[in-house]
């Protein structure tokens, strides 16, 4: 069989640019597919942090007049550090501003952001069809949450299209717009429909990949069956369930090279399950570092999140000063909501030596925390798939997770009968209540003190395989599908 090519489409990419997990999928996925002989390329927005970045490129294409009223713009191609090709859309009075690539410094959403990720999604459509200008042509186009949406419905009335996969990493976000967009972004009139990219009156670009995309995916099996209730299915449940028959849930997997405790640059002392004396090094030097006090035998709480309510986070704050009775200490790295982060430092200044929080983003304290804390806590009200959760198997950290999406199908719950039979590896909650979560953490501190079956269960978490080759194998079936192509 001929080698399949993949143009992967995505708004982010890691090490590029990343603001959340959608950028560690986009960075590890296509380098897992490449490894089992597919011909992936990467499609991502030149934002000043990736442009920064490019060193060795090209100028691959010229757009000129893509989308009436549109800015011209440059495809420029190149490789990120992995090996991965990448093509960065070159289009300086879109990408490259202060801010985020969704939001400005101020945290509003940029108001053009219709216009720049139509662009986007409009040059990977052009990219898998007869208009292309390279000499390399797709097979197929994987497309990645709201902001590629539209990709499957200009392919829709392209010539000459190749077919799309669209995967949905997060329901909750949608890119929805004014309904005169449609004209904007030169769609047919016709595409504004119940049966197309209308959705309550307005243009939703996650809508349209939906409809029109050959398949859908999403990051886990549990979530693709959630979406497709009215709970979380976010007023598209019933497309999704139409479209059942072509949605697969396949769970994330994480770059095992990143998230190694054998050979991690960011930790005081790297370990493995078979010497794990550099764990307790690494615990004490996160103790340091938050101004913890350092004893080795109070279990350490790690947490790396945003602070929102779908993390859970509202709840760990509010039984926070019951845990320090248990007792226990709480790491916290993360930002989000202003009142959950004054309440994070709040409780660090009320109980000093036993709460440490760190507000924003640091790639490195992430790191210390996966390995220093004893136990993560990730009570997400719903999760698509996580990957902390995954990270923390990989350092032999017991998560602690509410019973939703990916965390429910990547955490075996810890019993007398999983951790005879090797599969336990971690502690799962049901019903998203303060009171039950507080009851899962005692469980795992009663089994921390137990020393022989602690370190059971930190090794049935290491044992397991969190890579992306069964994932990306998995990818690579649906490809196949899509093109007929079926093994």
């Amino acid at each position: 069989m001929a080698e399949l090519k993949v143009l992967f489409a995505t708004p982010e990419v890691a090490p590029l640019i990343k603001t959340g997990g959608l950028a560690d999928v986009s960075g590890a996925l296509p380098a897992a597919l490449r490894a089992i002989g597919l011909d992936v390329r990467v499609l991502v927005p030149g934002y000043n942090q990736v442009m920064s970045q490019l060193v060795h490129h090209e100028v691959a294409a010229t757009f000129d007049g893509l989308l009436s009223g549109f800015p011209s713009a440059r495809l420029l191609s190149g490789k990120m550090a992995n090996g991965v090709p990448v093509f960065v859309l070159d289009c300086p009075s879109f990408y490259q501003r202060g801010g985020g690539p969704y939001q400005d410094v101020t945290g509003h959403d940029w108001a053009d952001n219709a216009l720049r990720f139509g662009l986007l999604s409009k040059v990977a459509a052009v990219l898998s069809s007869g208009a292309s200008p390279l000499v390399w042509h797709p097979d197929l186009v994987h497309c990645n949450d709201w902001q590629t949406g539209l990709a499957p419905a200009y392919l829709h009335f392209a010539q000459e299209a190749a077919p799309s996969v669209m995967t949905i990493h997060n329901m909750a976000f949608q890119g929805i717009f004014p309904a005169a967009t449609v004209s904007q972004l030169q769609l047919p009139p016709s595409c504004f429909s119940i049966n197309g990219v209308e959705f309550y009156g307005s243009l939703s670009f996650l809508k349209a990949g939906l409809f029109y995309a050959g398949h859908i995916t999403t990051v886990s099996p549990n979530y693709a069956k959630e979406i497709q209730q009215e709970a979380l299915g976010s007023g598209m449940q019933g497309l999704l369930t139409t479209r059942r028959a072509n949605l697969t849930g396949i769970l994330n997997g994480i770059d095992t090279d990143e998230w190694d405790p054998e050979n991690d640059k960011h930790l005081a002392k790297t370990y493995s399950s078979a010497y794990m004396a550099g764990k307790a090094a690494d615990k004490q030097a996160l103790q340091s570092k938050l101004g913890l006090n350092l004893e080795p035998d109070v279990p350490l709480l790690g947490v790396v999140s945003r602070f929102t309510q779908q993390k859970g986070l509202d709840l760990l704050l509010e039984i926070a000063p019951l845990l320090t009775k248990l007792p226990v200490q709480l790491a916290m790295l993360g930002s989000g909501d202003a009142q959950m982060q004054k309440s994070a430092r709040d409780l660090s200044h009320r109980y000093p030596g036993k709460i440490g929080a760190v507000i924003g983003f640091d790639e490195g304290l992430s790191h210390q925390i996966e390995a220093g804390a004893d136990m993560f806590v990730m009570p997400s009200r719903f999760e698509p798939c996580g990957l902390n959760q995954l990270y923390s198997q990989r350092y032999g950290t017991p998560p602690i997770v509410h019973a939703t999406g990916g965390l429910a199908d990547s955490v075996v719950d810890c019993t007398a009968a999983t951790l005879k039979d090797g599969t336990a590896s971690g502690f799962v909650f049901s019903g998203m209540t303060a009171e039950n979560l507080f009851d899962a953490i005692q469980r795992a501190v009663a089994l921390y003190h137990d020393k022989s079956q602690w370190e059971a269960l930190r090794k049935n978490c290491m044992a397991k395989d969190l890579s992306w080759k069964s994932s990306a194998e998995a990818y690579r079936a649906v490809y196949l599908k899509v093109l007929g192509r079926e093994e």
